[in-house]
């Protein structure tokens, strides 16, 4: 209803930016039905310290801070006590920017129409805010669009909101869930495979390869962040990139396999949910761009597991990875190689995910495998999920085999790549450093 509102209106070059959580799937149908982009709008509310669901104000992903002046003098709160409750808001905004967005920038929004959606509006002030800093970012126009709205909302809201697009405006409004049959609460899950979705249709950048940084092919940054070349064994330079979150729990080695690369969207979606749950992760390519074309390397599984093996060792010796436990994520043939890797005594693999992955193809080396595993299998992927069992009865340590109901062999369906996400996660919480101390043991107490 909200987007065939919006479709009547003169709507320059539009963005649409969702509020989340509760704005996304309302920020989703409409970027969809406009054929426009949708990005993500961080706010948090600013709440009284004594009663953190009563809005004082709200805090923007930049930090820029809007408060409600009135209500602050009718409460007697002061700027003092405002200030850790935005610092604390702000931490938790660093962290859904990183559990959302990854290292992915904000859709370009200077000289267009920032269309801001949420569920509905209450007091307005997370609006306000979101509108604040897209203006800040050279937005044209900001547009505030929801269901539904207080009487007198485009009188009263603060901000940089030119025009507010909205269905209902009671006089007696209660709340915004009143006017909802269903307002569960969303999930981060949700909104994750909702932005993903929109990336697939072409509503998000991101998927494009990342600029090389200035400190050159090989450097990292201090904290061991950033673009890199992994050399490897047999003469070959293999590109990747390392993604550190703060006091990181592991290091989770993605290994693509089909001929993808490093920039997998669906591999980098999974490592960006992995970086909000506090995962070191490195992304990297097995094959060089000439080897690539030979498809029968593709499917070389020694080959790829002694590239993984290259990757791993020198990880270890990476500013900020030296000490973390290493869990390897495969898919399709990269799944065979991670298995290969795990029964390698000397590659210390902690723990081993698979997405719709080949461990078939690791033949005899799953007798050998101690590492805790984790086997992912679309519920339509019935070819791979047969295979798939076969191999979890011939892992010799703890395997778990996952089934995600109504995926296919891509996980291209909405949520069923986020549900994956979320089981590798909460699999490697607990699992990533029990093939470590095997590890340790056979190099002499942990010595990298």
């Amino acid at each position: 209803m909200l987007a065939a509102r919006l479709s009547d209106e003169d709507l320059d070059d539009p963005v649409i930016v969702a509020l989340p959580r509760g704005g996304v799937p309302v920020g989703y149908e409409v970027a969809t039905a406009l054929q426009a982009p949708l990005d993500i709008g961080l706010v948090r509310k600013l709440g009284h310290p004594n009663q953190p669901e009563l809005g004082l104000g709200a805090i923007g992903e930049d930090g820029t801070v809007v408060v409600d002046e009135k209500a602050l003098e009718a409460f007697g709160i002061t700027g003092e006590q405002i200030e850790p409750i935005a610092r604390r808001e702000q931490e938790e905004l660093d962290r859904r920017r990183r559990l959302y967005r990854g290292d992915r920038e904000p859709v370009p929004i200077r000289g267009r129409t920032a269309v801001v959606v949420d569920d509905g509006i209450a007091t307005g002030v997370s609006a306000a805010a979101a509108s604040r800093v897209l203006k800040a970012q050279g937005a044209a126009k900001v547009v505030l669009a929801v269901p539904v709205c207080p009487e007198g909302t485009s009188e009263r809201i603060d901000g940089d909101i030119d025009e507010v697009v909205t269905l209902a405006a009671p006089h007696h409004f209660s709340s915004v869930g009143a006017w909802y049959d269903d307002f569960a609460q969303i999930s981060d899950d949700e909104v994750i495979a909702l932005l993903d979705a929109a990336r697939e249709q072409g509503g998000l950048p991101g998927d494009e390869p990342a600029a090389e940084p200035d400190d050159g092919p090989g450097d990292t940054p201090a904290d061991g962040s950033g673009e890199i070349l992994i050399p490897t064994g047999d003469g070959a330079e293999l590109g990747g990139a390392v993604r550190l979150p703060p006091d990181p729990a592991g290091l989770v080695v993605f290994v693509h396999g089909s001929g993808s690369s490093r920039h997998s969207p669906r591999n980098n979606s999974v490592a960006r949910y992995l970086e909000g749950r506090g995962f070191a992760t490195l992304l990297f390519d097995l094959l060089t761009a000439d080897e690539a074309g030979d498809r029968g390397n593709v499917f070389d599984i020694d080959l790829l597991t002694r590239r993984l093996l290259d990757a791993i060792q020198w990880a270890r010796r990476r500013p900020g990875l030296t000490r973390l436990p290493v869990a390897c994520f495969g898919a399709s043939t990269g799944a065979a190689a991670a298995l290969r890797a795990a029964a390698d005594r000397r590659g210390g693999v902690g723990a081993v995910v698979s997405r719709g992955g080949r461990p078939d193809l690791a033949g005899e080396a799953l007798g050998r495998v101690t590492a805790p595993t984790l086997l992912i299998v679309g519920g339509r992927d019935t070819e791979v999920l047969a295979l798939n069992r076969s191999a979890a009865a011939a892992i010799a340590g703890h395997c778990q085999l996952a089934v995600v109901p109504g995926a296919t062999h891509l996980f291209e369906e909405p949520g069923t790549l986020a549900q994956a996400a979320r089981l590798a996660a909460d699999f490697l919480e607990i699992r990533i450093s029990e093939g470590e101390r095997g590890y340790r043991s056979a190099t002499g107490g942990g010595a990298r």
